[in-house]
């Protein structure tokens, strides 16, 4: 299922693409949908067992954490000396530097770099933060070609859907479905073969790298010592990208800094095993400023746009700030039992899971409608064990649900039922009535023992499972006749049988 922003006039589709009110039919529409929920079953067992094995054989793993955590923390802490630091190295190295404080600014920072290019295509190494700007969007406007050259990305672009994984991006396909997409795209006709599907790939892609006006790429982190940019990547694609063209422009958050090349030695270890479970991944890339007389290849333009877009509004925020700690890996994705059963797109966000939930309605201060996405998790606390930096996203998630509580957005049925709720449980008379009452009211719906199909807000609950039935006595009214029972039996016991 596909969530791009374009779906003409039709309102089911228009529906769907909203953040929050989508979010049930969009659920169940994954759910029903075995194929999607078995493939990211599979792909995120397979990641999560990677990491888990990469982190025993890395050892003393919760101190490399904390070293993540904390290096995130000062970074955060000081973002405006050290994005001052960054900003000054990368123009001292030869580069361009536009700070940009809305996903437009970035938009149109780029549409003037590719007009005085007089650009006509793009290749695109992956970012998520292009995705979040709809960039590509708004270069077909303009009449440039923008081409996906990550293999993952590339192929949602042929099928015109969004990523659905913030590493894998087509972890919603198969072998068969890419073979037809490739097929459908190229007039042949492929078997869904592995080495035939990257084959064709890569020879479609290779003139888009040696004929594009620009190259793009994001950033996994910005090094403040030097204004180096650092890409990482499985596939070669992000070196290729930032070489061949004469033009390289980097789209990074605000946030994606480190102070030092030491400091990076510690976040590539954590990114690349929490990540995939490798130690290092296979590319790893530095770039510092554009080409100097005398390199044998390099861009002769370097641009970096460093992207606030809400990010800014966390800073100083107690409850929040952390979520600026992200370095994108996914773990959170992969050990979530939302996601895991739903996939990306269901969140109806550029980012999804865990980190998606609380980044999304931050980002887009919508606590009203992208807010929603804060229900979609279970609360269970696997992500902050996951994640390589700690971030408390579950407490975060509880929190974005207390902020909508208070603004009162949630629905008045709601809001009154819990009125009733804390009345009553808070009146120990109220509560012992409700408790006798709650026993007859559900003989109606009462099928063998338990309530099968519950009515109003309750029939999403027994869609997948029951509620028991509610004996007639609660353990607090039996308590007195048990607590009878056992003293009379101790009374008519001698002191040796109560001594055994």
């Amino acid at each position: 299922m596909s969530t791009t922003a374009h779906h003409g006039a039709d309102p089911q589709a228009e529906a769907l693409a909203k953040i929050g009110s989508g979010l049930k039919k969009r659920t169940e529409i994954a759910l029903g949908d075995g194929f999607l929920r078995n493939a990211v079953a599979f792909t995120t067992d397979k990641l999560k067992t990677g990491k888990l094995k990469a982190m025993d054989d890395f050892g003393d793993w919760e101190t490399w954490r904390e070293r993540g955590r904390a290096i995130r923390e000062h970074v955060v802490s000081n973002l405006d000396y050290y994005l001052t630091q960054f900003s000054d190295n990368v123009a001292k190295a030869g580069g361009h530097v536009h700070f940009c404080q809305t996903g437009e600014d970035a938009v149109r920072t780029f549409l003037d770099i590719a007009r005085k290019a007089q650009a006509k295509l793009v290749a695109k190494g992956k970012s998520m933060v292009s995705e979040e700007i709809h960039l590509n969007h708004r270069l077909e406007e303009i009449g440039v070609e923008a081409i996906e050259t990550d293999l993952g990305e590339y192929i949602l672009q042929l099928a015109k859907e969004t990523p659905s994984h913030l590493i894998i991006p087509a972890i919603h396909k198969n072998k068969q479905q890419i073979a037809d997409l490739f097929s459908s795209h190229s007039g042949e006709t492929f078997p869904p073969e592995t080495r035939q599907l990257a084959d064709y790939a890569r020879r479609q892609l290779r003139n888009v790298f040696l004929e594009a006006d620009i190259g793009l790429t994001g950033c996994n982190f910005g090094i403040a010592e030097t204004g180096t940019v650092t890409l990482v990547s499985n596939e070669g694609n992000a070196r290729m990208v930032s070489t061949i063209p004469k033009i390289h422009v980097v789209v990074m958050g605000m946030e994606r800094l480190v102070p030092t090349f030491a400091d990076v030695e510690v976040m590539l270890n954590l990114l690349a095993r929490s990540a995939t479970g490798q130690k290092l991944t296979t590319y790893t890339s530095f770039v510092t400023g554009p080409r100097r007389d005398g390199d044998l290849d390099g861009p002769e333009e370097l641009h970096v746009l460093v992207l606030d877009n809400g990010r800014s509004a966390q800073l100083g925020d107690p409850q929040f700030q952390e979520v600026l700690h992200c370095i994108r890996c996914a773990a959170c994705l992969n050990v979530c039992p939302v996601y895991r059963q739903v996939g990306g797109h269901t969140y109806g966000s550029v980012y999804s899971g865990p980190i998606g939930a609380v980044l999304t309605p931050l980002l887009q201060q919508d606590y009203e409608e992208a807010g929603q996405l804060a229900y979609a998790s279970s609360l269970c606390g696997a992500c902050y064990e996951a994640c390589p930096v700690k971030i408390p996203l579950h407490d975060m998630l509880v929190q974005l649900r207390h902020r909508k509580v208070k603004l009162k957005l949630t629905p008045g049925a709601e809001r009154i039922a819990f009125k009733t709720y804390a009345t009553a449980f808070g009146n120990v008379t109220l509560y012992r009535m409700a408790n006798k009452a709650a026993y007859w009211l559900q003989k109606p719906l009462l099928r063998g023992g338990a309530i099968r199909r519950a009515p109003g807000p309750l029939a999403g609950w027994t869609q997948s499972r029951f509620l028991p039935m509610k004996p007639k006595l609660s353990f607090r009214e039996r308590w007195e006749s048990l607590r009878r029972e056992l003293a009379d039996g101790d009374a008519g016991t001698d002191g040796k049988e109560r001594t055994r």
